[in-house]
C-alpha cells in the first residue's frame, strides 16, 4: 500500500510538469520557481534580497549559498558528477561552490550537471527590465514576467507596470488599420485590431495557436476578455492642484479673472468679471511708479 501510494504521488508530480511544459513559459516553469530567482535573507546585514553570491547591500558571502540551478545548500553526494570529489563526507559553503553565474549572479554547485547546462539555460539572460532598463546586477530585488505583455520586469516596476499594461495608445477601440471596432488587442503594440486584419489575406492561421498581430507577431487576446482601457489625457483645471497663497480657492480664480475681455465672457456657465487687484499688485506697481519718477528726476537734473 505504501509503494502505490509513493507511484501515485510521482505520477501527479510528472502529470504537474507534463501541463506546465505544455503551458508555455522558460521550460514550462514560472520564473519565481527558479532557485536562481528566490529570495534569500542576508546574514550579516538581515535584508531581504534575491539570492546572489554577494549581497547587494554589504557585499557579505553567505554561510550556507545556495546553487542557483539545482537549489541545494548541501552536497550529499559521496560518489557522482561532481567536479571536486569530496569521498565519505557532505560538502556545505564554499566548499560545495564551483562558479558564479554572470547572468543572474548567483552561485553554481561543483556538480558537472549544474555547471555545463546553467550557463547557456539561466531564465535571467537578457532579463533587462521593461521600464527602468536595470539589470539583475544593478537591482537587488527579483525579476518577473508581465502576465499580459510578456516583458521582464524588476520588483520596484512590478505592480506600477501591471496596473498601467492594459492601456491602448489609441483614444478609442477602433482597429489600428481601419476604422472598424477592435476585435482583437496586442498587449506589446497596445493596439486593437478588427477581425479582417488579423485573418487577412496571407497570414498563417495554425489549429490551436493563438493568432499573431500583425505589426509585431506577439500572440492576440480578445478584447472583450480583457481590462483595456484608452488614453487619457489630464490637462487643464480640472482637479488640478494650485499652490499660491493669494488664491486659496482654484476655481474662483478662474471665475472671478479678467481675461481681458471688453464686456467679458461666459466660462462654464459663469461670468466672468474684473478682479479686484490684490495687495501684492498694488505694492508691486508703487515700487514701479516710485522707479519711474526718480528716472525721471535723474534725466531732468542732467
Amino acid at each position: 500500500a505504501v509503494v502505490s501510494t509513493q507511484s501515485t504521488g510521482k505520477a501527479d508530480k510528472m502529470r504537474e510538469r507534463q501541463r506546465a511544459i505544455q503551458a508555455g513559459g522558460i521550460e514550462g516553469r514560472s520564473l519565481v520557481d527558479f532557485p536562481c530567482n528566490t529570495l534569500m535573507t542576508c546574514d550579516k546585514c538581515q535584508r531581504l534580497q534575491k539570492n546572489r553570491a554577494f549581497c547587494y547591500f554589504c557585499d557579505s558571502v553567505q554561510k550556507l549559498p545556495m546553487c542557483g540551478h539545482c537549489g541545494k545548500t548541501k552536497c550529499q553526494q559521496k560518489s557522482g558528477d561532481c567536479i571536486i570529489k569530496h569521498p565519505n563526507q557532505f560538502t556545505t559553503g564554499m566548499a560545495m561552490v564551483g562558479a558564479v553565474c554572470d547572468h543572474c549572479e548567483a552561485w553554481i554547485c561543483h556538480g558537472k550537471k549544474c555547471l555545463e547546462s546553467h550557463g547557456c539555460a539561466c531564465p535571467c539572460i537578457d532579463s533587462q527590465c521593461f521600464e527602468c532598463k536595470r539589470t539583475v546586477w544593478d537591482h537587488g530585488g527579483r525579476l518577473f514576467i508581465c502576465s499580459f505583455c510578456r516583458y521582464n520586469i524588476c520588483e520596484d516596476d512590478q505592480m506600477e507596470h501591471q496596473a498601467s499594461c492594459q492601456v491602448l495608445e489609441s483614444e478609442d477601440f477602433k482597429c489600428g488599420s481601419c476604422n472598424k471596432v477592435g476585435q482583437w488587442s496586442c498587449l506589446r503594440c497596445k493596439l486593437c485590431f478588427c477581425d479582417d486584419h488579423v485573418r487577412r489575406k496571407g497570414a498563417k492561421l495554425e489549429k490551436n495557436v493563438a493568432m499573431k498581430c500583425p505589426k509585431c507577431q506577439f500572440e492576440l487576446r480578445e478584447t472583450k476578455d480583457l481590462s483595456m482601457s484608452t488614453r487619457k489625457y489630464e490637462f487643464g483645471r480640472q482637479g488640478a492642484a494650485y499652490d499660491d497663497d493669494d488664491y486659496d480657492d482654484y476655481p474662483g480664480f478662474y471665475q472671478n479673472h479678467d481675461f481681458g475681455g471688453a464686456g467679458g465672457f461666459s466660462f462654464g456657465g459663469v461670468k466672468a468679471e474684473r478682479c479686484e487687484t490684490s495687495e501684492s499688485e498694488e505694492y508691486e506697481s508703487e515700487e514701479e511708479s516710485e522707479e519711474l519718477e526718480t528716472e525721471l528726476e535723474q534725466l531732468s537734473v542732467s
